[in-house]
This record gives structure tokens, sequence and C-alpha cells, in this order.
């Protein structure tokens, strides 16, 4: 057994406890770097944060060009932001983007090289600066988890940079700074909460060693992270549509904020799985938002490995308020996809791959490149050789989720569209 949680020395969350930000970051440094993003910093709650700070300690730099998706030309921007006033704290005020950004410019600061140092597991040598991190969003978690993703011009699919070291020494979560979220992003960064839930909970569990804490960021899943997962999940199922429908629901927008930091703590131990593994190249190769990808991949994943996970696929449609009382495990998973199939189509998430822009002919590629994220499909508690996953997008690609599930699937998956080089077909199976 090997049970860890992974979180910042402090977590304060509520309404309101905004007004704690200026005390806290004068207390982690005097030279400050406020990372966020034009858009934010236009916003009257995120310029009184800046004005209050600035009335706390000596110097603060603001870098507000944070763009999506963290490419390494923000990071060398922002990394020589800091280098301009000697930043001995930094400020991320934002969704994942800006934190994830605020995160590696904190490596950069204190160890020096560039990003392509830092990709993979545990390759930060020791602790960064100090970073207090204030999410404007209820999705990604960044405020909590050891992860940070990047995207480098010169690999066909994001990265990332995973360590222990660059989990966020504070974690200011105040729902009132979600209240003019846009409806698109609090439907996209939401589903993703979601799917950071369900994909801990359904984690596959694995033995471990003594040093896997130290060494390992993604662990798999374990009784603390089901009951963080599980109580994200609750939160998120009877919030998300309210909140997309009415940014003005104060209870819904309280229950996205403490649903996205208890799915946040799950994965920081248990791990993503397949949907985000596989949308690291669909995002990279189509541009959609990280959140469309993950919801949209998220019921052909669950379904492709339900016999796996099907009674805890039955639990999640109890937790959800779903009416399974009756039900057996494998009514009450059926339940389970079809209630998350109606809750993505009504918060705008498209249904398919072909819906987003993918060629069919590109699924075993996709597939191919998720299975080289070694430190997500890991989690997958499926088969995970590559026309497995194959199988899944073509699912995706379809709309139809029995297509993972037919014999001879995967191998079909490659021949349709464009005739595929035999040599990839033996490749894949």
């Amino acid at each position: 057994m090997l049970e860890t949680v992974r979180g910042p020395r402090q977590l304060i969350v509520g309404e309101g406890v905004a007004q704690n930000i200026p005390r806290v970051v004068a207390e982690c440094g005097s030279r400050v770097l406020i990372v966020t993003d034009q858009v934010l910093l236009g916003q009257p709650g995120v310029a009184e944060i800046v004005a209050a700070v600035r009335e706390k300690v000596t110097v603060v730099e603001v870098f507000s060009d944070a763009t999506p998706d963290v490419p390494l030309a923000d990071v060398a921007l922002a990394v020589s932001a800091a280098a301009e006033v000697d930043a001995n704290v930094i400020l991320a005020i934002g969704g994942g983007t800006v934190i994830d950004l605020a995160k590696i410019v904190g490596v950069i600061r204190r160890h020096g090289g560039t990003p392509r140092d830092y990709y993979g597991e545990s390759k930060v040598p020791g602790p960064t600066i100090p970073l207090v991190a204030v999410p404007t969003t209820s999705g990604t978690g960044s405020e909590l988890t050891p992860v940070s993703v990047l995207t480098d011009p010169d690999r066909e699919l994001k990265v990332g940079v995973s360590s222990v070291h660059i989990v966020p020494d504070f974690a200011i979560v105040d729902p009132e700074l979600t209240y003019t979220c846009p409806a698109t992003v609090t439907a996209h960064s939401g589903i993703d909460a979601f799917c950071h839930a369900v994909e801990s909970y359904t984690a596959r569990p694995r033995a471990h060693g003594p040093r896997d804490p130290v060494e390992q960021v993604f662990l798999g899943r374990n009784p603390i992270t089901d009951h963080y997962a599980l109580l994200a999940a609750e939160r998120i199922a009877r919030s998300l549509r309210r909140a997309v429908r009415d940014g003005g629901d104060t209870d819904a927008r309280a229950d996205m904020s403490y649903g996205s930091m208890l799915a946040g703590l799950a994965f920081s131990h248990a791990g993503n799985a397949a949907p985000h593994a596989l949308q690291y190249p669909i995002g990279a190769a189509t541009h959609t938002p990280h959140g469309v990808g993950v919801g949209l991949l998220l019921p052909y994943a669950l379904d492709a490995a339900r016999d796996a996970i099907g009674d805890r696929l039955a639990i999640l449609a109890r937790v959800c308020g779903l009416d399974v009382a009756n039900a057996s495990d494998a009514e009450a998973a059926d339940t389970f996809l079809t209630w998350l199939d109606g809750l993505l189509a009504d918060i705008g998430i498209p249904r398919t791959l072909a819906d987003i822009g993918v060629a069919r002919a590109d699924l075993p590629r996709f597939a191919e490149m998720a299975s080289g994220v070694t430190r997500l499909i890991q989690n997958h508690p499926g088969p995970t050789d590559t026309a497995s996953l194959t199988a899944i997008l073509e699912a995706a690609w379809t709309g139809d989720r029995a297509v993972d599930r037919r014999p001879g699937s995967a191998r079909s998956a490659l021949t349709v569209g464009a005739d595929p080089d035999p040599a990839v077909v033996q490749t894949g199976g």
C-alpha cells in the first residue's frame, strides 16, 4: 500500500479569500513577478489585487502577455521579466495557462536552463522560488498540481514538466474570481475538472516501491484519491450545467471551485489517463481548447475500459445523482455513460473528433504518439497498445462507442480513409 497526498503548503478556499493575497505574497518575498493575461488584467477584481500587492511589497513587475497553451516564446519573455526585477516570488492570477507558465518560470529562475531541460518526470532537481497561485477558472486544478503543460513548436504534441517541486506553495481559491468567466470557458474548464475526477477514480492501481513518491509523479489511484475524486464528481455533476447557463449562480460557482480543487488533489497522485494522453497530439494538431478534447474523448475511453471499471462507473452514476438504485453495475455504468453524453451535449462539447477537424487517416498516428506519453497512458485501466488506443479514437471519430468493443475494430480503424502503410498496421497490432 502506498498512499500520499500532494498539495500546497497552504490551501485557502472560499468566497472573499482573495483579500489574503497581498499578505501571503509579502510573506514569501519582496520582489514580485505577477503573471496574468491582458483580459484578466483589465478586470476590476484582478486590478485591485495587483494594486494591493504593489502597496505591500518593494518591487512588482507584471507580465500580462500569457497566451493559451504556454508556448515556449511566452516562457522566455516571462523569465526575462522576472530577471529584470530579480524576482524572489511569483504570483499567478489566471487559468491553467497562466499558472503553468508561472511554474516553469519558477523552475528556470531557480535552476537555470530552458524548459526542454525539464521535460518529463522528476527532472526538476529541487524546490523553486515561492509561487502563489490564484485560479480564475474552475477546471485545470493547476494551483494544486505537480504538472506544467507547455507547447513546443518543434514537437507535434504538448509536453509536460512533472515534478513534486513545482506544486505551488500557496493556492488561494476564491469562487468570486470566477463570476466573470465566460460560458464557453466555464464549460471547457469545468469538463476538464470532471475528467480529472473521473480519470483519477478509474485510474489503474499498481504496485509501488518505497522511493516512488519521489521518483514518480503519478502513482495510480488509492483510497485517499478516491475520496477526493468522488467528492469532486458529485459537486461538478450537480453544478456544471448551472454554472454554464448562469455565471451569476453563486452556489454553482462555489461548487465548481471546490470540485476543481478536489479533482486537482485527486489527480496530483492518481494521475490522468487516456483522454489526456490522446488529447496531447489532437490538441496540438487542431488547436482546440484542452477541455474540448478531453471532454470529447472521456466517454469513449471509459467505455473501452468498462470490463475493468464497470463497478466504478456504477458508483459514479450513484454519486452523480442518477436513478440507479435497482440497477445492476452494468446497467448503472450504461446509465452513467448516457448521462455523460447528455452533459457534454448540454455544455457544447462536440460529440466526435470529425467535428473538430481530425482526419480519420491520422488516428493511428495520434494513437502512436499518445502511447509514448507514459506518465498518463500507464494510468488507463484498459488495454494501452496502439491498436486499442486507435480503436478509442475510431469510436470518437464516428461517434459510436460500440466501435471500440467490436472484434477486430482496432484493425478496422487502421484501414478506413487513406490507405495506411502495411508496416503501420503491423506495428499497431
